[in-house]
């Protein structure tokens, strides 16, 4: 696919000044310029155009945002010049895989007076003696070439920075949420234990008047006994008499 298609692709019926990013890699450019962009898109933060078989970046549109350029794996040598002039607010520049021989290449990156990160792997340029020493004194704006700085220090992923961010944005640490089903765990127990406790001793109390009126009902059946017996003697005792005073 050619490269103005897929922008026309990209774009998704949207207006181009409502796009902040684009990406077109491994389309083709039919005459090894930039096609299909154009000043309207006055928005566009990122642009990606990996081996799309740019050879020149003289037809660049003026896109005044834009902060990140790709354009590895390309068959640039210099005349830079334009990116100062239509791009002035890039912080961030992929040229690595390019025809890039020289530092007189680079000379017009001088003018990106916002750059800080520059890549330039795979380029001929890095063959140079002191090739590191000599770009960060050409560039002195630059703090990252090729991914480390001056001191050898890594460049920070910022891809990984947001992902810590959104790790420590979302959901809450790892068992907040056990340790509050522990607490109404053992809210839930001791009520349990409570309720135990008074059943046990509302049952204890229950037994000590089950026994008691079983006492009462105990004495009861022994004074009945011995008022029958002592009516039973009695009776007894009237019979005999009854006996004697026949005789």
């Amino acid at each position: 696919m050619d490269m103005k298609k897929r922008i026309n692709q990209e774009l998704r019926n949207r207006n181009p000044g409502e796009v902040a990013e684009m990406v077109v890699d491994s389309c083709q450019s039919v005459s090894g310029e930039v096609e299909g962009l154009t000043d309207k898109f006055t928005e566009l933060e990122a642009l990606s155009m990996v081996n799309v078989g740019l050879s020149s970046l003289a037809k660049m549109p003026s896109l005044p945002k834009l902060r990140k350029l790709e354009l590895s794996d390309n068959n640039l040598s210099g005349s830079f010049e334009t990116l100062s002039e239509k791009c002035p607010n890039l912080i961030y520049l992929n040229l690595s895989n390019n025809k890039i021989k020289e530092l007189s290449n680079v000379e017009a990156l001088q003018n990106l007076k916002s750059l800080q990160s520059l890549d330039l792997l795979n380029c001929e340029i890095t063959s140079l003696d002191d090739y590191r020493d000599s770009v960060f004194e050409l560039l002195p704006q630059i703090t990252y070439l090729d991914g480390f700085d001056q001191d050898d220090n890594e460049a920070p992923d910022s891809e990984a920075d947001d992902d810590d961010e959104d790790g420590e944005d979302g959901a809450g640490p790892p068992g907040d949420y056990d340790e509050e089903d522990d607490e109404d765990e053992d809210e839930d127990g001791s009520e349990g234990g409570e309720v135990g406790q008074s059943f046990h001793v509302k049952r204890g109390d229950q037994e000590e008047d089950d026994d008691e009126e079983y006492g009462e009902e105990e004495e009861e059946d022994d004074e009945q006994a011995d008022v029958q017996g002592q009516k039973r003697k009695r009776d007894v005792d009237d019979e005999g008499e009854d006996d004697d005073e026949d005789d």
